[in-house]
């Protein structure tokens, strides 16, 4: 049974699963100091403060819920475009390589061909 479990664990998906979590988890709080420390008082200059906890529909708080939506979506395009694009612009597979010309045997007897063409 001992065996079976470290059979598991040791498998390349748990390790790399394990860190992706990790990674995430760190790399959160990132996105989330750059949503809300850059972004959100950016669009709090615009468009005064970025607030909607105080807005409802009668006893249904929908500023909160808004205010969900809001972050979500700036999470999302921060993530986008300052993760995405640039991970798919380094991972752009080079162009091909110009196909290699002729070797030196190609060439002699392309020269011989033509030696023989004019006879």
């Amino acid at each position: 049974m001992l065996k079976g479990f470290k059979d598991f664990i040791s498998r390349g998906n748990v390790i790399d699963l394990a860190v992706g979590v990790i990674m995430g988890g760190a790399f959160g709080a990132i996105v989330g100091s750059l949503v809300g420390d850059v972004i959100t008082p950016l669009i709090g200059m615009v468009f005064g403060k970025p607030d909607f906890s105080s807005l409802s529909l009668g006893s249904v708080m929908v500023g909160k819920f808004l205010n969900a939506v809001i972050a979500f979506l700036m999470v999302s395009v921060g993530v986008y475009f300052f993760i995405v694009v640039p991970i798919n612009k380094l991972k752009k597979p080079p162009p091909p390589a110009p196909p290699p010309g002729p070797s030196a045997e190609e060439k002699l007897l392309m020269e011989i061909r033509d030696l023989l063409a004019r006879r």
